[in-house]
């Protein structure tokens, strides 16, 4: 499935059990000996009444993620139309949180978009990284459940250049991902490269923090229409909860069967 051009191999764990998700992780995501990813996600019971469903995410390293919007948004279209959920409002359990989701249905019952309530923004002086900023260009860090560095610049396309190397910057012991940022008539132009991943073609996270970042520094008001390679998120951070609500579409692209070779 993708959201956004932001695809990801999804195995529901309630009908496979997988042992190393970490390796298959780092296996499966190879774009030219296997079936090609940003990572995988694992579809699970949930431990706790609270939720519904539970999330697990690995990224084509095989690190393991906290947190998903465009992954989340996928589930919601999986559990949805595969009859597992039967209702407009899940609750998702992941490793930053539970994530609540809202499906806009069309009128034949297909998941059109997905509504998710990603919480409050954390910002950087509530996050302790290393103070080794040496050489490290202007921008916002901005936690939606996992780091991001929003740099706003004319020229999005340097992220291909700039991006591991401020993935690893000493700033962020534990890596960071990045997103380059252009404010435009039409929305924010954003470029992403993800921690663990590379560039994607969008990060559900990332739209986010930009968004946060945009109004943090008076580029954009409550709402942010976020334009990525893959397609169009739209952001609101709302002021009555301070929250923030990413909606975008999500989309099956195939199914399939893989056999798990035994050590």
């Amino acid at each position: 499935m993708h959201g956004a051009g932001n695809d990801y191999i999804y195995i529901n764990t309630l009908l496979y059990n997988i042992d190393d998700p970490s390796e298959l992780a780092r296996l499966w995501s190879d774009r030219h000996k296997s079936i090609g990813s940003d990572g995988l996600v694992l579809i699970g019971r949930s431990p706790i009444p609270e939720a519904d469903f539970s999330m697990r995410i690995f990224n084509a390293d095989g690190s393991e993620a906290m947190m998903c919007g465009n992954a989340c948004r996928c589930i919601g279209k999986y559990l949805y139309e595969k009859g597992l959920a039967d209702k407009t409002e899940i609750r998702l359990l992941t490793p930053s949180g539970l994530k609540v989701l809202m499906l806009k249905l069309t009128s034949t019952s297909i998941v059109e978009t997905v509504t998710v309530d990603m919480g409050e923004p954390v910002f950087d002086n509530e996050v302790q990284f290393s103070p080794t900023k040496k050489m490290l260009p202007e921008g916002i860090f901005v936690s939606m459940g996992n780091p991001h560095y929003v740099i706003f610049t004319d020229d999005v396309d340097a992220v291909n250049d700039k991006g591991r190397e401020l993935e690893n910057h000493p700033a962020f012991p534990e890596r960071v991902n990045i997103e380059f940022a252009e404010m435009r008539p039409d929305g924010i132009r954003v470029r992403v490269w993800e921690r663990g991943s590379g560039i994607t073609m969008a990060c559900g996270t990332g739209a986010c923090a930009v968004a946060v970042a945009a109004l943090k520094t008076r580029r954009a008001g409550r709402t942010s229409r976020i334009i990525m390679d893959g397609g169009t998120l739209d952001v609101e951070w709302r002021e009555q909860d301070n929250h923030v609500y990413l909606t975008g579409p999500a989309e099956f692209v195939y199914e399939g069967e893989i056999e798990i070779n035994s050590k």
